[in-house]
């Protein structure tokens, strides 16, 4: 006997269309928001709230004065912190400063050049420190200026080329220490007269260097690292002085020299070692050139005053001596020949022409 068939589904069941999965609704476009450049703002912003509803509201009201460029909101309230950070950081760098250089003036072992490298990377390191608190408090969004920030940065790379050289050669200048606080160096003015000065400051961008007439010429420091220098503190602090001096022919030789001598051991800067040295130096036209030679250590006191001293001391023992100082004579010797004579004739003529007759006024 065979197995019964299979019963055949309903009509119904057999044209009910296959069950489909569901489909996601489109969610709505979401609106661009505005993102603040100082996100230390929004920080702050919640956790005063958070702490004080009075003050709270007073935020609010400051952050809601502004505008909007592009996608970057500026607030009353963000320019607001952004002076009381800057204010902070730069207080803050000062202390720093200060404190960095009370601790320097304790230490007893750096030289002043060394102390004035020590302060100077210090200061570096304080305001670089400051300037990076100062952006981590602010919270500053950097990827929000890039659509300026190399042009920006070119820009600025450019101007402070000058800048960033001459406070690297400042700093190489106090590293090698050719130039130091206290060196007397050679400088020239706009018209090219040479004198001396001594250097007050070295700064960041150029060094102070104040002359005998208190001109103060501001040199800047790269200058010093590609030109010649002439520093007469350099490596010792004595400097020798000449003085010339001429005396007649008539004079006594060796007791001019013994003169010269003990005139110039008179002042009290002039060295006694390295020893003075009186030198004979020729023959002039009108006189017997001699030459003193001495040294002094404060060339910062200048050269002028203690060569006149010496030169007045050697005046006040040739007085005493009779040794005569001469000056330049020119002796005039004429020829007697036929054409002096004629000249003297007609000299004579116009002498005697110029007179008026006997007898009259």
């Amino acid at each position: 006997m065979s197995a019964p068939a299979p019963p055949l589904p309903d009509a119904d069941e057999s044209a009910a269309p296959d069950t489909a999965a569901p489909v996601p609704a489109p969610e709505p476009a979401s609106e661009p928001q505005n993102t603040e450049l100082l996100q230390g703002v929004d920080t702050l912003r919640d956790e005063v709230a958070a702490r004080s509803d009075a003050v709270g509201s007073v935020i609010d009201l400051l952050d809601a004065i502004g505008f909007t460029i592009a996608d970057t909101r500026f607030s009353l309230l963000s320019a607001l912190v952004v002076v009381l950070v800057v204010l902070g950081v730069f207080l803050l760098a000062r202390l720093g400063e200060r404190i960095g250089r009370l601790v320097l003036r304790r230490i007893k072992t750096l030289d002043p050049s060394q102390t004035l490298l020590a302060d100077k990377l210090i200061s570096v390191l304080v305001w670089a420190l400051a300037i990076l608190i100062g952006i981590d408090l602010l919270g500053i969004d950097l990827t929000a200026l890039t659509v300026f920030s190399g042009a920006f940065g070119l820009a600025v790379g450019f101007g402070l080329q000058k800048t960033f050289g001459n406070l690297i050669a400042g700093i190489i200048l106090l590293m090698d220490r050719s130039i130091k606080p206290g060196d007397v160096i050679a400088v020239s003015d706009m018209a090219g007269r040479e004198s001396f000065g001594q250097i007050r400051q070295i700064g960041i961008r150029a060094i102070s260097v104040v002359t005998r007439d208190m001109k103060e010429y501001l040199i800047p420091n790269e200058n010093l690292m590609i030109n010649q220098v002439e520093n007469w503190s350099y490596s010792a602090r004595e400097v020798r002085v000449k003085a010339d001096v001429g005396v007649s022919y008539n004079s006594d030789l060796r007791l001019v020299e013994k003169l010269l001598m003990e005139a110039v051991q008179k002042p009290e800067r002039v060295l006694k070692q390295p020893a003075p040295r009186v030198l004979l130096m020729g023959f002039g036209d009108s006189s017997v050139d001699f030459q003193i030679r001495f040294w002094i250590c404060d060339p910062e006191e200048g050269v002028a005053g203690v060569r006149s001293q010496v030169l007045l001391a050697v005046w006040d023992l040739f007085q005493e001596h009779g040794i005569e100082i001469p000056f330049p004579q020119n002796d005039l010797n004429l020829r007697d020949n036929e054409q002096f004579q004629q000249l003297v004739a007609a000299i004579s003529q116009r002498v005697q022409a110029d007179k008026p007759p006997e007898g009259k006024a």
